[in-house]
C-alpha cells in the first residue's frame, strides 16, 4: 500500500478511462478504503472467491439509478441493465437495511444520512474508481469506499461512495452482505477516521461489525503473539493478517465490551489519534503485555 494512509488510500492517478461515475469522482484527491477477499470469510467459499474475480460477460447496457429510503437515510444506488449488475443491485437493495442496522448498533446513528452506492459495469471502470494502477492490484477486490475530501477535525467526508466491482456479482448472498456491511461501516466512520489511522484496526473493527462470529482455528495466532500491523496486510499472507485483525477486534469486544472497542477505535483512529499501546492503557486499562496475554487466552478457549 502506498504511504500516507492506513485504512484509506490516497490516489491522484486519474486516467481518462471511460467510466459511468458521477463527476464528483473527478476531484483532485481520491480517498479509497478497500476490502479484499481476505477481509471477508470467502476462504470457506472457494466458489464465491473464484467468482468474485470473474467479470460477467458484457451485454448492451443502459444506466439505472434507484433511490429509496432506509429509515431516515436516503440511498442512491447506481448501476446498469446488465443482468448480473441488476441482480447485484437488487441484492444490495434487499440487504442495505440490515447493514444499516448492524452499523448503527455498533457505531450509533450520528453519521451521514445520504448513502451512495455504485455497481461498476466493467473491471476498467472499477479500477479507475478504485484509484488506478495495474489491474492486478484490484484483481481480488470486491468493493471500495471512496471520498473526494476528508476532514476528521470538522467531521467532513465529501463525495463518499461505495463502489462494487462487477465480479462481486458472482459472490454468494451471505458474502455480498458481509462486504456491504463492512464497507458501510467505513462509509459511516469515514468522517471520524484520520488518514493516518492504523489500517489494521479499522479493518478489524469493520469485520467485527460485518462478519458473524466463528471459531478461531487452533494455532492460528503467531507465537510469540504481537499486535497486528499495517505491514501485515500487504504481504502474501494478508488473508491471515486480516483475520488476526478481526480476531483482535472480537477479543476486545468479548473481553472489555463492544463500547470499549468503539472507544478504542475513536482513540486510535479519530481526528487526533494516539498510539495503540497508549490507547490500550487509557481505554482498556491494560498495557500491551496484559492485552496480549488475555488475547491469547481468549483465542485458546
Amino acid at each position: 500500500m502506498p504511504p500516507g494512509r492506513s485504512t484509506t488510500r490516497v490516489a491522484t492517478n486519474r486516467s481518462g478511462a471511460r467510466r459511468r461515475w458521477p463527476p464528483i469522482l473527478l476531484a483532485w484527491v481520491l480517498i479509497v478504503e478497500l476490502i479484499t477477499a481476505a477481509a471477508v470469510p470467502l476462504r470457506a467459499e472457494q466458489a464465491a472467491r473464484h467468482a468474485q474475480v470473474v467479470t460477467p460477460a458484457r451485454a448492451p447496457a443502459s444506466p439505472v439509478t434507484r433511490e429509496f429510503r432506509v429509515g431516515d437515510r436516503q440511498v442512491r444506488l447506481v448501476g446498469s441493465t446488465v443482468p448480473a449488475v441488476a441482480r447485484m443491485m437488487s441484492q444490495i437493495e434487499a440487504d442495505i437495511g440490515g447493514a444499516v442496522d448492524a452499523v448503527q448498533a455498533f457505531w450509533g446513528t450520528d453519521w451521514t444520512r445520504e448513502i451512495s452506492i455504485v455497481v461498476a459495469g466493467t473491471d476498467e471502470e472499477f479500477r479507475v474508481a478504485a484509484g488506478g494502477g495495474p489491474a492486478s492490484r484490484w484483481a481480488d477486490i470486491a468493493a471500495v469506499t471512496v471520498a473526494n475530501r476528508v476532514d476528521p477535525a470538522r467531521r467532513l467526508a465529501a463525495g463518499e461512495q461505495i463502489v462494487f466491482a462487477p465480479g462481486a456479482a458472482g459472490m454468494r448472498a451471505g458474502s455480498l452482505r458481509i462486504v456491504l456491511t463492512h464497507e458501510l461501516f467505513h462509509y459511516a466512520a469515514r468522517a471520524d477516521t484520520a488518514l493516518n489511522a492504523p489500517r489494521w484496526l479499522t479493518e478489524g473493527v469493520a469485520d467485527f461489525v460485518a462478519r458473524p462470529p466463528a471459531p478461531v482455528p487452533v494455532d492460528a495466532l503467531p507465537v510469540p503473539l504481537a499486535l497486528p500491523s499495517d505491514a501485515d496486510l500487504d504481504t502474501p499472507q494478508r488473508s491471515s493478517a486480516y483475520d488476526r485483525a478481526w480476531w483482535f477486534a472480537r477479543f476486545v469486544a468479548d473481553t472489555y465490551g463492544a463500547a470499549k472497542l468503539r472507544d478504542l477505535y475513536a482513540a486510535t483512529c479519530g481526528a487526533t489519534p494516539v498510539d495503540v499501546p497508549v490507547a490500550l492503557h487509557d481505554v482498556l486499562g491494560d498495557d500491551v503485555a496484559v492485552v496480549l496475554v488475555r488475547w491469547h487466552q481468549w483465542a485458546s478457549h
